[in-house]
């Protein structure tokens, strides 16, 4: 199945820079201490690979269902109640992921790229940076769409 696909090569990203960031800021202390030299780009790096981490791992968590939900009102509801709450709630996390994601994320992309924005001590465009947000966009709207598709089937259904 296509989600597993995903899923796995999140996992696979997130662990694989969550690595680099592990080796950077051992390089960076390393260099500060004992080299008494701070290297001038581990800050930096460490810094873009955090918001890289955080917003795929939103992604992921988004996919796993593993955000944060507060479950006060549905305990008070029925079972087919519940699942009209889950489409609203899902639809609402869908249309915020293509409008902050996905549009604000891609703006912001190409408004960074156009000012030609570089990183002070990599020298990398800002763009590069800041592209996650639209990647990650996609994912959790694919996520959503997965899950608005399971809850209507099993509304119609009645399960």
């Amino acid at each position: 199945m296509m989600k597993s696909r995903i899923d796995l090569f999140l996992e696979w990203t997130l662990s694989i820079l969550l690595g680099i960031m592990v080796l950077d800021v051992f390089w960076g202390v390393i260099t500060r201490y004992i080299l008494d030299s701070q290297s001038s780009w581990t800050d930096e790096l460490a810094r873009y690979l955090l918001i890289w981490l955080s917003i795929l791992g939103a992604a992921y968590a988004s996919g796993k269902k593993l955000h944060i939900a507060i479950d006060l009102l549905p305990q008070y509801l029925n079972e087919r109640n519940q699942k009209i709450l889950d489409i609203v709630i899902t639809s609402v996390v869908l249309l915020f992921a293509i409008t902050v994601f996905l549009i604000g994320g891609l703006r912001y992309v190409y408004i960074s790229f156009e000012l030609g924005q570089t990183s002070p001590a990599l020298k990398l465009p800002i763009g590069f940076v800041y592209i996650v947000m639209p990647i990650s966009g996609l994912f959790i709207c694919y996520y959503k769409l997965l899950d608005l598709v399971v809850i209507i089937k099993n509304l119609k259904n009645g399960n």
